[in-house]
């Protein structure tokens, strides 16, 4: 692994003498950067893909950085690219076509279809020959070359691709696309898989927003940062008041200790893998611990911004309310606390439970 942090870079962060990533995030950087500003005064609710930036990744590599066969990329720089493109709001489902899709289709023998690549996920009847149901909130759906089913069965876990035709567009907070899927399709067109690969699924799921929600909570404290700096008040910087640099401290408290947490579920996967014992561990606390520093820092945020802050012209509202909506994404932070609690319950000692990972 490399010697610095997958999600070195915020504004809070200190700096590292050596980064063996460095090209990598650069990369990222320069690709989300450019998505940015061209989207300035532009962006609204609700997002339409980036079609731009997707083909920048897809040129370059980033588009399926670890579900390239002999890529040699693994969870680290794949949470680098997340975190990247998540600091400059870059609306493209990445997590969704990498991380989810990309990986799932293989163990079902599935050949995806080139760009952007969504998952639905659903608890459906398989009485009969078709399988029925609906899927809620599925990111980019309406967006997408291809949407891949996996549903939720009495018999395990089965997983197909399917028409996308009968889709009721929706957004959330942040306008991202949400959509809801209605399908009713042949039993044999959904082929049965190990229904590990459920779980996996969403805890693949929780960790990208982990990583991508820090991402935005960076923006937003850099937004923050200089806003106080540049904004004169009574003959004086917004920043050489007392209260405003408490309130930028207890920020960076809340975004180091969800980065501290997130930082473990990446070390975590990247080491044990996905599907260990390990990796549900760092991102059930990753989940929690990141889920309670948004509320704390977006409020601190739009405080410390004022009026301007609330406004659609200002940028500050594309982070703030991604990081909001993410929380609720493959699991709650409310339902990751009580299956925290459950694993400590279960421990036959939780200390040894929380120092082994």
């Amino acid at each position: 692994m490399s010697q610095t942090s997958a999600l070195s870079g915020g504004v809070f962060t200190a700096g590292n003498r050596q980064d063996d990533d460095a090209e990598l995030r650069q990369l990222v950087d320069e690709l989300g950067r450019r998505s940015y500003d061209a989207g300035l005064g532009k962006r609204g609710i609700p997002d339409r893909l980036d079609a731009e930036l997707w083909r920048n990744l897809e040129d370059t590599g980033l588009a399926r950085l670890t579900s390239t066969p002999d890529s040699g990329a693994g969870p680290h720089e794949l949470a680098i690219a997340l975190y990247g493109l998540a600091r400059h709001a870059g609306a493209v489902p990445l997590a969704e076509t990498d991380a989810l899709a990309g990986w799932l289709a293989p163990h079902a023998g599935i050949e995806l279809p080139d760009g952007p690549l969504t998952v639905a996920i659903a608890d459906a009847d398989t009485s009969g020959d078709r399988i029925t149901g609906a899927a809620h909130s599925v990111p980019w759906a309406g967006e997408c070359a291809a949407t891949l089913l996996a549903v939720r069965a009495g018999d395990g876990l089965r997983v197909g691709l399917v028409d996308t035709g009968d889709l009721q567009a929706d957004h959330n907070l942040a306008g991202e696309p949400r959509d809801s899927l209605v399908f009713d399709a042949p039993a044999d067109q959904l082929r049965a898989v190990d229904p590990a690969l459920g779980i996996e699924l969403d805890r693949r799921g929780a960790w990208a927003r982990c990583v991508q929600i820090v991402g935005a909570l960076d923006a937003a404290a850099d937004l923050s940062v200089r806003h106080t700096r540049e904004r004169i008040q009574f003959g004086r910087p917004l920043s050489a008041f007392q209260s405003v640099q408490q309130s930028l401290a207890g920020m960076a408290g809340e975004i180091e200790r969800a980065r501290a947490a997130a930082d473990l579920a990446v070390a975590a996967v990247t080491e044990h893998g996905f599907d260990s014992p390990e990796a549900d561990y760092a991102v059930t606390v990753a989940k929690v611990t990141v889920g309670r520093a948004v509320g704390p820092v977006t409020t601190v945020a739009h405080q410390l911004h004022g009026a301007i802050g609330v406004t659609r012209e200002h940028p500050l509202w594309l982070f703030t309310l991604r990081a909001q909506s993410w929380t609720q994404d493959y699991g709650t932070t409310t339902h990751f606390a009580r299956r925290l609690g459950r694993l400590a319950l279960a421990a036959e000692d939780p200390w040894d439970l929380v120092t082994a990972t």
